[in-house]
């Protein structure tokens, strides 16, 4: 257990040499009479009921806002790499150029092809506008019906060759293969003169959206129900939206706040857990695909007690605990808690509004010990002092 020693409290205390080899010695009490031991002199603070933010921790994983691999849809060698790694692409900058000089070819063959297909349109045309004035009058119905019919051939066949032309057109504007989204592309997996398929199965490069970003959290079904019934219950009280902030691997916290893009649906059947999707900014790309996160997530209000994380221990049990003085006496409680706020433990159970929490002279302090109380204040760092120099100071 980690606590701070009396004698590091910035109060003074006037007690002579007993004082100080109690301070030296905190684990020594003042004797008292026939040797008795006296009251153990303890800091404490008074507990009180109060709205607190309702919040948890979960773990989370970057995820790309988009992510695609790029691959060629047509075969040929490359020409050239464009773009830059790491550099910014907009939708439409161009990456990759194959060598164009066969769809070039096809692309003039299938121009001539529909230039000659028209021709033979209006060939068609003018043979059955010609029979049908003459039609009855030394051109029979029959020849009439068969220009006709040659005419429809001809102008089919004038579709059939603007398709090949689309076609040709397409195949020569896929040789320079373009951004089909914003964001940052890798290396080239790929050098000049290689040759590539089209929609072969080795991607040329990944292209992959930064800003914003995805973090996908994992809450478990159990909490998420105990969190849902106590809002049946009406302990808690929901937010207008989730308030979601972000710790990154290395400890620092990220400014961005998030949005809830997907709220969870559904529960694996592996882990028992139910994933959320959130999204954040990320200008700076200070967040990347696959990182590991933690994600402190602000539900709601729930009147509860906030207790000192300097002032408990964890039994053996596991079970999280304290000391309150009551009586002039130590009394050691088990704690519920619901998580952590600003340092404090967010207390529904075992401590109540009023009673008179231990938060100094905890060293080798037991359960029923008799115990003389000191008033304190303590700040959010967990350093103690004196409540009455602390009023004067003010």
């Amino acid at each position: 257990m980690t606590t701070l020693p009396s004698c590091f409290r910035a109060r003074k205390l006037a007690f002579g040499a007993a004082a100080l080899l109690t301070c030296a010695t905190p684990m020594f009490a003042q004797q008292g009479p026939g040797g008795a031991p006296s009251a153990t002199q303890v800091g404490v603070i008074e507990m009180s009921l109060e709205k607190v933010p309702y919040q948890v921790t979960l773990p989370g994983r970057a995820v790309a806002y988009e992510q695609t691999d790029i691959r060629p849809r047509v075969e040929g060698v490359i020409e050239e790499i464009v773009y830059a790694p790491g550099q910014q692409l907009e939708v439409g900058d161009l990456m990759y150029r194959i060598e164009a000089a066969s769809y070039d070819a096809e692309l003039a063959a299938a121009e001539a092809a529909l230039a000659g297909a028209k021709a033979s349109v209006q060939s068609a045309q003018a043979t059955v506008d010609r029979y049908r004035q003459l039609d009855g009058v030394g051109v029979t119905r029959e020849s009439v019906e068969t220009a006709e019919v040659a005419l429809m051939q001809a102008e089919a066949d004038e579709r059939a060759a603007e398709a090949s032309l689309q076609t040709a057109q397409l195949n020569k504007d896929r040789t320079e293969i373009r951004a089909p989204i914003q964001g940052v592309p890798e290396v080239s997996e790929f050098s000049v003169g290689a040759l590539v398929t089209a929609n072969q199965a080795d991607a040329l490069t990944t292209l992959t959206r930064l800003d914003p970003i995805y973090v996908d959290l994992t809450e478990s079904s159990a909490r998420l129900l105990r969190t849902r019934e106590r809002i049946a219950d009406g302990q808690l009280t929901m937010g207008d939206e989730l308030d979601v902030s972000l710790t990154l691997e290395n400890g620092q916290s990220y400014d961005s706040k998030g949005s809830l893009v997907s709220p969870g649906t559904l529960v694996s059947s592996t882990t028992g857990g139910v994933e959320f999707r959130i999204q954040f900014d990320n200008p700076d790309r200070l967040i990347m695909p696959g990182m590991f996160l933690r994600a402190h997530v602000t539900v709601g209000e729930t009147e509860a007690v906030l207790v000192p994380q300097g002032a408990t221990d964890r039994a053996a049990t596991g079970e999280l605990t304290a000391f309150v003085a009551v009586d002039g006496k130590a009394e050691q409680v088990t704690l519920t808690s619901q998580g952590t706020y600003q340092n404090a433990w967010v207390v529904t159970d075992g401590i109540e509004d009023g009673d008179m929490l231990i938060v100094d002279g905890l060293r080798n302090l037991r359960n029923g010990a008799d115990v003389e109380t000191v008033a304190v204040t303590i700040d959010e760092n967990g350093v103690v002092s004196d409540a009455v120099e602390t009023a004067d100071a003010e």
